[in-house]
């Protein structure tokens, strides 16, 4: 991602804030403008003293001012100080004010800017394609999003501005001082070039480093990120030491690199320090100098010292704002890239109307990988209101042709019927409108459990949410909660069971009341007991929706009114319980494993 395309997508988030950001910079312009006065006047004050009235350089209108102050009389010495004075804390006070004006419109331009670069990005996250998540690492998009941000902002805040001012001290003071003297103003000038020259190489080479210790950093809150999450497989594994030292490695990486970082900036903030201070050294000498031999009065040299400060420093500062610049310019591209990832397709065909859940498959081909394809050649038809189920060993494809289902990812062959329209055709919002789904691993929000039983439905009422946690088998255990509905969960529902977890699943799935349910092994953490009385709860439901059970005990399939077996991406049997388990093959080896099982269990059970 090059410069000019960071650089066009920061133009295009200034808008309607360009008109503020320019308030900004017309405030610090003028404000700067009054501060260029305080030497002046500091100029006169000390030239009138020195020289006495006559003998002073006093420009005429400052003349006439003090003629005025004196009604008519000669002005005197306390005259032309109380006009240099006077002249000082007004100017002063407006560049005060000017420059508050100056915060305030770059803050609420700068922060208007990164809300809406935060909502964008957001909103492009949501919208990128499963595979995009899948190869990404959430600690560094958490990076991107927060920590990528916030240099942003900063750079946005406050050194667009001091470009700006750096740009303002060159071109008013610069004319001031060959004004007052231009031997001088050369002399003071002399250390520029060698200041603007580093800068520039300094740029260079802190960009390259920071960019590494902004992916130094991802890499850190990566690993933070999957410990927090994963804390209790930490703990239950005993793994504490080896994540701390994982840790610890990736900290010692990213300490490194920022005390190489470090030592860049103090190399170049020592060095320009060193440049600075022996500019105004040789100013001051060279000025004293020339001050005794008459060249140039005292107060002249109190002005170029002045001024001499206030150029040189934002000059040197330049070298800052270059590199927060550059640290902007890698956190920006880092932005970019998420937001060039193209999005979900967003096809426009829209039925409009509830469908009635008949699903066709036809020679259907998908992989993750063009040379590993997941399924091959899958052929099968749902008619509406039926319960298909899927079996088949780990990795066969089964929970894949539920992700094709709800256009979590594109079938790259064949084709995909629901109602009889392409499924490649339809909106992705309106399939998965169609749809619920309870994933293998049940996702909650850290919230009540009403708030999470509402996510597919919002405007449903209680009675249908309890109607819904019924059918699960799971109203009674939150009736026993001390907050019953309005207990709270933890991050992912880590404070329920994982029964718990895949029956509030299971009732927010079923509050949606969908043509189309897809159960994907959301059973698998429920005892016999609760999963026959859920199955019977949603026999009740045939002919109202199609379901699709991906499981692997028999228990939850043998009523389906058709079972598909899959082996290594394709159908290999197709049939019924009792047609199936007939005849030589998977299902039928599956059978009289599980019924050996359920034999010992049984025969266990009575010796005891």
């Amino acid at each position: 991602m090059n410069d000019r395309v960071n650089a066009r997508l920061l133009w295009q988030l200034t808008r309607d804030y360009r008109l503020v950001f320019s308030m900004a910079i017309v405030s610090m312009a003028v404000g700067y403008l009054f501060m260029f006065g305080p030497p002046l006047a500091g100029k006169l004050a000390i030239d009138v003293v020195e020289q006495g009235v006559d003998g002073a350089d006093i420009p005429p209108w400052i003349h006439r001012i003090a003629e005025m102050l004196a009604f008519g009389s000669a002005p005197g010495l306390m005259t032309y100080m109380a006009i240099a004075a006077i002249g000082t804390v007004l100017m002063t006070m407006l560049a005060g004010m000017l420059l508050y004006v100056r915060g305030r419109c770059s803050a609420i331009a700068s922060e208007g800017i990164i809300r809406r670069l935060r909502d964008r990005i957001f909103s492009h996250l949501e919208h990128l394609a499963s595979s995009y998540h899948d190869k990404q690492d959430t600690g560094d998009l958490l990076q991107r999003c927060s920590s990528d941000m916030e240099t942003v902002r900063v750079f946005l805040a406050g050194q667009v501005i001091e470009i700006s001012r750096a740009i303002l001290m060159l071109l008013v003071v610069l004319p001031i001082l060959f004004w007052l003297d231009t031997d001088m103003a050369w002399l003071s000038l002399a250390s520029m070039p060698i200041l603007l020259v580093s800068a520039v190489i300094f740029f260079r080479r802190v960009k390259e480093l920071f960019l590494e210790v902004d992916e130094s950093e991802a890499r850190m809150t990566t690993v933070l990120q999957e410990n927090l999450t994963g804390i209790r497989v930490v703990r239950a594994f005993a793994r504490q030491e080896f994540e701390i030292g994982k840790f610890g490695e990736r900290n010692r990486e990213f300490r490194d690199l920022n005390q190489k970082l470090i030592g860049l900036l103090g190399l170049y903030y020592g060095g320009s320090d060193l440049i600075c201070l022996g500019q105004i050294c040789l100013l001051l000498i060279v000025g004293a100098t020339w001050t005794i031999e008459g060249h140039i009065t005292v107060g002249t040299l109190f002005a170029f010292l002045t001024y001499e400060s206030m150029i040189i420093w934002p000059i040197r500062h330049m070298g800052r704002v270059l590199t927060d610049s550059g640290k902007a310019i890698v956190s920006m591209g880092r932005i970019a890239e998420v937001l060039a990832e193209p999005m979900e397709t967003q096809n426009e065909t829209d039925p409009g109307k509830r469908l009635s859940g008949r699903v066709e498959f036809h020679h259907v081909g998908f992989g993750f990988d063009a040379h590993r394809p997941v399924l091959s050649d899958v052929s099968f038809t749902i008619g509406a209101g039926q319960t298909l189920a899927i079996l088949g060993p780990p990795g066969a494809g089964k929970s894949t042709i539920a992700q094709l289902l709800m256009r979590l990812y594109d079938y790259t062959s064949g084709s995909i019927l629901l109602d009889g329209h392409e499924l490649s055709t339809l909106s992705r919002k309106f399939v998965r409108s169609q749809i619920s789904i309870v994933l293998q691993e049940p996702f909650l929000y850290s919230a009540s459990i009403l708030g999470n039983l509402l996510v597919g439905r919002v405007d449903a009422s209680f009675q249908e949410v309890v109607e819904a946690t019924q059918e699960a088998c799971i109203h009674e255990s939150i009736e026993r909660f001390p907050r019953g509905y309005d207990s709270l969960v933890g991050e992912r529902g880590v404070t329920l069971s994982g029964g718990q977890r895949q029956r509030i699943a299971l009732a927010r799935a079923l509050l949606k009341r969908p043509p189309i349910l897809i159960l994907d092994d959301a059973l698998s953490a429920v005892d016999t007991d609760t999963e026959s009385q859920i199955l019977a709860a949603l026999a009740k439901a045939r002919n109202k929706q199609t379901t699709i059970i991906v499981a692997h005990r028999l228990s939850t399939v043998m009523h389906a009114d058709k079972i598909l077996v899959l082996n290594e991406g394709r159908i290999v049997q197709e049939g019924t319980h009792e047609s199936l388990s007939q005849v030589d093959g998977i299902y039928r080896n599956l059978c009289e494993i599980q019924g050996a099982i359920q034999d010992q269990i049984e025969s266990d059970l009575v010796r005891n």
